[in-house]
């Protein structure tokens, strides 16, 4: 196994460094929330602009069910009802993806360059005229291009909010405030199904412009606090910003004096970023697939879209399912709102799993969960008149609302804390796009077909297109349990040497030791 040997530089910091290391493996999750409340505040506060993006996204898959909507921007059928035409619904779905991973990808050179911050708010600045496009569009093309402009700068924060969060935090809450940015996300969804099911009465066009005009809600607020905000010290020391980086640690510390020294912590960043010059990690986004790199940027990219994968088509559908068991049409917006609460009660309750769980253990433990329901709902479509039975499509409801509270406390969120600590420092920001965009590729399959396995008039698979889902789920739980590592409580430098020796997956918790 090739050693690593010490350079000038390393050895240069090698003693504070180890001390730097010490103070963040002994500081408790009640030391780290005591002294670096500061810290957290920011991250919270910076985390909140991934609110948007799933609040938009959420607002245009409902407005189908919004008759001024469909009469504004769709086609009046031969019954006499109106119908935003099926391929621009597939291509306004589409338009926000697309928009996302070009968004992502920006965010990954841009945030490398200019820092997390400037590219927020960069991307506020842009957002604010971008909903404009989208409120006063008088026709399906215009909001289609509203959507696409305005997607690009969501996957500006998509990839910026985990990063900044990792960034600015000691490594005890590392996993809460990542994960906090996926809470933000469900956030979203539930404000804009809570908008939507208000706006409901409304028989004007603005039942669907004011959920799009209260988007400008965010951006003012959001620039000046992200102005506020100090940059990432990680990002600063990358940059040989040294003094500047001092400068932001102390700022994020509201510990007396002594207690907390952020020249260790300080040098403890140079050795490590001074490390992975050695080891030669790079900082391109070509980087991220060669040599030790490539496993890390697999782990997060298949940690992160197979979010996708154990309820692959069902899971977008829960309220189909319920519908046909005989639910109103109208009740549905409150079956979201469940649906979502459900989602924001699992994250919440990951973080009660964290401190006694590793990451591996809960995306493990979620797919083993996850896997028995699907086979549930897709056997019970062959039982006796399953398609007029409303009892078995209640069924098959019931334990799908089990499912969204199992994805909510384990691969909905884990994956944020995965893809943010998988990475090497000088690859971080890039590794999360990856990550992210694998989601977002992933999901743009999903979408495109959806339609074909459920729609009445094409395979009408019904329950059965859970049987793609069980077995994507054992595909994902494979590759979970012989290469996904455990990261919890490691610090970067320490993942660098277990990468570097090309540690099995299953033995990264055992051989960390020898690195800590």
């Amino acid at each position: 196994m090739e050693v690593v040997e010490p350079t000038k530089e390393m050895t240069r910091y090698e003693d504070e460094a180890a001390l730097g290391t010490a103070q963040e493996k002994n500081m408790s999750l009640k030391t780290a929330f005591k002294y670096y409340r500061k810290a957290v505040i920011w991250s919270i506060t910076i985390s909140m602009a991934t609110i948007m993006e799933s609040y938009d996204m959420q607002l245009i898959s409902s407005f189908y069910a919004f008759p001024q909507f469909n009469k504004k921007y769709g086609q009046q059928l031969p019954n006499g009802t109106w119908q935003v035409d099926a391929d621009w619904q597939l291509g306004l779905s589409l338009a926000s993806l697309i928009g996302l991973i070009f968004g992502v990808f920006a965010s990954g050179y841009l945030g490398d360059r200019y820092g997390p911050r400037y590219v927020m708010i960069a991307a506020h600045c842009l957002l604010t005229g971008f909903v404009a496009v989208i409120f006063t569009a008088q026709s399906v093309e215009i909001l289609f291009a509203g959507e696409l402009l305005c997607a690009c700068t969501w996957g500006l924060f998509a990839a910026a909010t985990p990063t900044y969060a990792a960034e600015i935090v000691p490594m005890a809450l590392r996993g809460y405030l990542t994960t906090y940015v996926n809470l933000c996300w469900v956030i979203g969804r539930i404000l804009a199904t809570g908008v939507l099911r208000g706006m409901l009465p409304v028989q004007s066009e603005w039942s669907f412009r004011v959920p799009f005009a209260l988007q400008w809600m965010w951006p003012p607020a959001l620039i000046i606090a992200t102005w506020l905000s100090p940059e990432s010290p990680w990002w600063l020391v990358r940059k040989e910003r040294i003094e500047e980086a001092r400068k932001t640690l102390n700022r994020l510390v509201s510990a007396p004096t002594g207690l907390v020294n952020n020249d260790h912590r300080l040098a403890m960043m140079q050795h490590t970023i001074a490390l992975e010059r050695e080891l030669n990690v790079g900082g391109s986004f070509l980087d991220c697939f060669k040599g030790t790199n490539l496993r890390r940027t697999e782990i997060a990219m298949l940690s992160w879209g197979g979010q996708i994968l154990p309820g692959f088509i069902i899971q977008g559908y829960t309220t189909y399912f319920f519908t046909l068991a005989g639910l109103a049409p109208s009740d549905s917006f409150n079956l979201t709102m469940g649906v979502f609460s459900m989602a924001f009660v699992g994250t919440c309750a990951s973080w009660l799993l964290q401190p006694r769980l590793g990451r591996r253990t809960i995306y493990i433990a979620g797919l083993a969960i996850m896997l028995p329901i699907m086979w549930i709902v897709a056997f019970l479509e062959f039982a006796p008149n399953a398609g007029s039975n409303s009892s078995i499509k209640w069924a098959q409801s019931s334990v799908l609302m089990i499912w969204f509270f199992t994805y909510g406390t384990t691969i909905g969120p884990i994956p944020y804390a995965i893809a943010a600590e998988v990475g090497a420092v000088q690859l971080r920001y890039k590794t999360i796009a990856l990550g992210r965009n694998m989601y977002y590729f992933l999901s743009i399959i999903n979408v495109i077909i959806s339609p074909y396995m459920l729609n009445p008039s094409k395979w009408d698979l019904k329950g059965k297109a859970a049987f793609p889902a069980a077995i994507l789920n054992i595909c994902l739980f494979v590759w979970a349990y012989y290469r996904l590592p455990e990261t919890k409580g490691m610090t970067p430098e320490t993942l660098d040497h277990l990468f570097h020796e090309k540690v099995s997956a299953r033995n990264f918790k055992a051989e960390a030791a020898r690195f800590q």
